[in-house]
């Protein structure tokens, strides 16, 4: 007991700076950005998953996990003898979204090297990316149902999507209720948040997309581009 109180003392005593310097320390290091770009699917990984993704050894793979979650940004999840991994929480993969984005200002042309497939709609985290999500925030905006900071649904936006049983009351969680994500792939606005988080699950509950089960890919049905084309007109 007396080693976990020293810990927590020492934490405690450390300037907003350190942390800050320590938590940036985290993405300093490639193989730890590859591992934070697979959990960004939504799913727990196992630590040799996470090493295989990023072509290191076990042994390191488990090295980056214990800094990782020493620093938060993911979680251990023990199920019988197994243990994964997942982001810690919706705030952590929007950072990371942001930083992806980040990471491109300043370059004239970027090289994209994100795979069609993947441009065309794919997950970040728990909302909807890619070509059909800034397509979508874009008449969200134009339509005058979400504000032009994407930062608040409108009356009528409200109205829009209870017509598609897409709950927009805003919850008792800490979390931003409706926020722009620029996406990387894009280098447009995608809607973020848990407004962006309902329309994903929305969507896949009136079967209007299937998320591929191997990767971040999102495939639009036939049910689901009829029912874009009508409701939003894309």
């Amino acid at each position: 007991m007396a080693l976990r109180s020293e810990k927590r003392d020492v934490q405690d005593d450390l300037r907003p700076e350190d942390l800050l310097a320590a938590t940036a320390a985290v993405m300093a290091d490639k193989s730890r950005v590859r591992m934070l770009c697979v959990l960004m699917d939504g799913r727990a990984w196992t630590a040799t998953e996470l090493g295989a993704a990023a072509d290191i050894s076990p042994s390191t793979a488990s090295a980056h996990l214990a800094k990782l979650t020493e620093q938060r940004f993911v979680v251990c999840l023990a199920q019988g003898r197994h243990r994964y991994y997942r982001l810690s929480s919706a705030e952590i993969a929007e950072l990371l979204e942001r930083l992806m984005g980040v990471s491109w200002n300043g370059q004239n042309t970027p090289r994209i090297t994100t795979p069609d497939y993947l441009r065309r709609a794919r997950t970040c985290y728990d909302h909807l990316a890619g070509e059909i999500a800034v397509n979508l925030y874009q008449r969200l905006v134009e339509r005058a149902w979400l504000t032009a900071d994407g930062s608040a649904l409108t009356i009528p936006g409200k109205e829009a999507l209870a017509v598609l049983g897409i709950v927009t009351e805003q919850g008792s969680s800490r979390r931003k209720f409706s926020c722009a994500c620029l996406d990387w792939s894009e280098r447009r606005y995608h809607l973020g948040g848990a407004l962006g988080a309902a329309l994903l699950s929305g969507f896949e509950k009136q079967r209007w997309i299937v998320k591929d089960l191997g990767s971040r890919c999102v495939h639009i049905t036939a049910k689901g581009a009829k029912g874009f084309k009508h409701h939003f007109a894309l």
